[in-house]
């Protein structure tokens, strides 16, 4: 089992990059095989809204998103990690997303070639977060772009672990137990 960790914070080992580091241990610890992505090595340039992937099932954009769409259809369980800028995940990691567009699109048009489509509940994604402040809605849009990414690679939604008042680089090693939530979480969703 493949496991594919996007870490979408443009700062280096901070606090989601922390968290899903000790999910991936765990889920490392539990079989599985791991693979590392960090959107802030990439160049991904924005969806142009050109609508090639709506005719093609493909993005014309040359840019590493190439590099990313393989891992995406291989990984059998993809976790995402990131802080909370302004309520939704970082540019970095929503740029991402946003270009996973073309997955959705080409499994439209497998969907009206008559191909099944549904969501395949062997595959799961799962988000981890941290955000600076105890606002009762921190994690509804990061949730929401979650499970719409998940739906656009036709992946089943297994959760999310989210953290409140997690702000300065580090902080979240002094949480009474993230980490290990994270670790265990991992483990888990290995099975």
């Amino acid at each position: 089992m493949l496991i594919l960790g996007i870490y979408g914070s443009p700062r280096k080992d901070g606090n989601t990059d922390r968290m899903l580091d000790a999910f991936l241990e765990g889920a490392a610890s539990a079989g599985a095989e791991v693979e590392r992505l960090y959107v802030r090595k990439l160049k991904i340039n924005g969806c142009l809204g050109c609508g090639h992937c709506d005719e093609h099932g493909e993005c014309k954009v040359k840019d590493d998103m190439s590099k990313v769409y393989p891992l995406l259809d291989r990984a059998d369980r993809i976790a995402i990690a990131s802080p909370i800028y302004f309520y939704g995940v970082t540019a970095q990691l929503k740029g991402l997303v946003d270009r996973s567009q073309a997955v959705f699109m080409r499994r439209e048009l497998e969907r009206k070639a008559g191909k099944d489509v549904s969501v395949d509940e062997s595959r799961k994604g799962f988000l981890l977060s941290a955000g600076a402040t105890r606002g009762r809605k921190l994690f509804e849009c990061a949730i929401l772009t979650a499970r719409y990414f998940w739906d656009a690679l036709g992946i089943a939604y297994a959760g999310e672990l989210c953290f409140w008042e997690i702000d300065e680089k580090g902080a979240v090693s002094g949480h009474p137990s993230a980490l290990e939530d994270c670790r265990e979480a991992g483990g888990k969703l290995a099975l």
